[in-house]
């Protein structure tokens, strides 16, 4: 058989490829692949040795710095002219200096003295470790706590505000104002959310070189667990809100349930909540026990809507009357109250504007005839700067001089007739609320754009319904707010309108030339629940002052109580109102939208034909009563 030799040498001639036959798959030659870079390998033994442990981790570090320190140790010793001429003087030497170098100890001579001292070194650099290990973790987790908002607060007297929705920013920054007024004091949040992304939210509302503090701590507010550590049972107040999800008003309940698990039966806490649903109302009215108040948001902010109908013009003086910026509604109950008379108390207060009156057993009178006496446990219902306004003693100094004013009744308004545009779960309450009070309202779901909002004397434009999942429900009102504005040019009749807005950015996209209240109705019932959280007996005042029928805010020319082009001050028009049967508590002036709530009593000014007076009074369809 003959052999083959076999060439060592490669051929210099490529092999010339076969062709394919018809219908024969041809399968790529594979390009000749490059082995890893020296950095690629370097970072793959690097994760190798990590994967090994702490011990692998341990060895190649000490061999590392041996690596680095002996050869550095040894040329400073050779350098050294001091340093001893004998070989083993050296190595001495260098060992010394190894040794102080890693905290190894360096001594020398016998062999077991110089293990016995790497091993103390190693010992005392283990303890040094660890210690250092464990107070690194115990801040690192201590600092992890506090990031997640677990910590326990530990306050006496703060306001507690349970979860989280759109008004929570409003209530949290008119509870820091209320605080600033006392000089003192904290807030505290407790919600489902990120710690950190509630403080940034809420930074805005902390009140300028106050002495107040703002908590924000992450749990849920019907875990009792979680409620624990914000400390309920030594708050002022507690605050729980519905939150911006389905099954809110369960949520409130369940949050009503373990605050009284955590607080207990007996103990006496301000307890404010709100629902969406009034059907829901019962339940948690139940759940948070005697004397807290559970307020229907819905049922608020449709009685808001009325009145805005009713009295065209009052959606400012509304925001104006329920926020802590300026004058608000307080109860004052100063010594020798008992056995004086409304009339004579309303003339007595020279820093404030007298309301009405609250009975010892929360009953609200407001706007009572002057001659109503007090009982004891009787309160006095001022509009004031803060709680501290002055009622002075029985024999109070003259008042400001009156001036002549009209004595001619005021005719009942005619019957008036409100196109509501369209719908949301607030509707049927606006129906009948503008029934209650003598407007009879059509409903047109066209946008304002299938009726003539010409042939009436009001338009409601309602939200759309946003628990419905419309993800902008100030988009419909807006685009109606526009169709009634050139409804109006072309006709060249203006019509008084009321648009309900969820969002407070969108009020400066409404478009101008219309006579519309933008009324943010959240933002409204948020300014009324920090209101109550303060002082539960608030809740039946504004109940009362809310309402389509009785004595509530109105808004009267200021030429029913003063002759046009008299100079008077605003003292005088208060006494001119109370003769007319009407409580004065501020004014608009003729070429502002802003109203003045409270203004000096002395303050005196011209009032002319467009100069608005501020009144709690009875509705347009019933003149007042000319008082004594």
């Amino acid at each position: 058989m003959r052999k083959v030799r076999e060439s060592t040498v490669p051929s210099q001639r490529t092999p010339r490829r076969p062709r394919p036959t018809a219908g024969q798959h041809v399968r790529p030659v594979p390009e000749p692949a490059t082995g890893p870079g020296l950095r690629a390998r370097a970072r793959y033994w690097v994760d190798r040795t990590v994967v090994r442990g702490v011990t692998a981790l341990v060895g190649w570090l000490a061999l590392a710095c041996l690596g680095l320190v002996a050869p550095v140790s040894a040329l400073l010793v050779w350098t050294d002219s001091k340093a001893p001429d004998t070989l083993q003087g050296k190595a001495a030497t260098v060992w010394r200096t190894v040794g102080q170098t890693l905290r190894l100890g360096g001594e020398v001579g016998p062999p077991l003295r110089m293990v016995l001292s790497v091993f103390l070194a190693l010992v005392s650099l283990l303890y040094v470790s660890f210690l250092v290990g464990i107070v690194t973790t115990a801040l690192t987790d201590r600092l992890a706590e506090l990031e997640r908002g677990q910590t326990t607060v530990v306050e006496r007297g703060h306001t507690l505000v349970l979860g989280w929705s759109e008004q929570t920013p409003t209530v949290v920054a008119e509870l820091l104002a209320a605080h600033a007024q006392h000089g003192r004091g904290a807030v505290v949040v407790l919600a489902d959310r990120d710690k950190g992304e509630m403080e940034r939210e809420l930074r805005d509302a902390l009140p300028p070189r106050a002495r107040v503090r703002l908590l924000c701590r992450r749990g849920r507010p019907t875990d009792p667990a979680a409620l624990a550590r914000v400390t309920p049972a030594s708050a002022g107040a507690v605050v729980v809100l519905p939150p911006d999800a389905p099954g809110a008003d369960a949520e409130v309940t369940r949050a009503l349930l373990a605050l009284r698990a955590v607080v207990g039966e007996g103990c006496p806490v301000r307890i404010v909540a709100a629902v969406r649903d009034g059907a829901h109302l019962p339940t948690a009215r139940l759940a948070a026990g005697p004397g807290a108040v559970v307020l229907d948001v819905d049922d608020l902010a449709a009685r808001l809507l009325v009145q805005c109908v009713l009295e065209p013009g009052l959606a400012l003086v509304l925001e104006d009357l329920l926020d802590f910026a300026g004058a608000e509604l307080h109860i004052l109950r100063p010594p020798g109250l008992p056995g004086r008379r409304y009339g004579e108390l309303a003339a007595s207060c020279p820093d404030s504007c007298a309301v009405g009156i609250v009975r010892a057993d929360g009953t609200p009178h407001l706007n009572p005839p002057p001659q109503t006496v007090l009982a004891p446990g009787d309160g006095l219902v001022v509009l004031a700067e803060d709680h501290r306004a002055t009622v002075l003693p029985a024999a109070p100094a003259p008042g400001p001089a009156t001036v002549p004013f009209p004595t001619r009744p005021r005719t009942a308004a005619a019957p008036r007739r409100a196109l509501v545009v369209g719908w949301n779960h607030r509707g049927e309450r606006v129906l009948e609320g503008l029934a209650q009070g003598g407007v009879a309202a059509v409903r047109d779901d066209g946008a304002g754009r299938s009726a003539a909002a010409e042939a009436y004397d009001h338009v409601v434009v309602l939200a759309g319904p946003d628990r419905d999942g419309q993800s902008d429900p100030d988009g419909p009102v807006l685009e109606a707010l526009l169709h009634l504005r050139a409804g109006a040019r072309e006709s060249g009749r203006s019509v008084s309108v009321v648009a309900e807005l969820t969002d407070a950015r969108n009020r400066r996209l409404a478009p101008a030339g219309l006579r519309a209240d933008l009324l943010l109705t959240g933002r409204l019932a948020a300014l009324l629940i920090a209101q109550v959280s303060q002082d539960v007996h608030l809740a039946a005042a504004f109940d009362a002052l809310f309402a389509a029928t009785g004595d509530g805010v109105r808004l009267r020319p200021a030429t029913d109580f003063v002759p046009p082009g008299t100079e008077a001050p605003f003292g005088s028009l208060v006494t001119a109102a109370a003769r007319h049967g009407a409580a004065a508590i501020g004014y608009r002036p003729r070429h502002s939208p802003r109203p003045r709530l409270n203004p000096p009593k002395n303050e005196s000014r011209h009032w002319g034909a467009g100069d608005v007076l501020v009144v709690v009074g009875p509705p347009p369809g019933r003149p007042p009563e000319l008082r004594p």
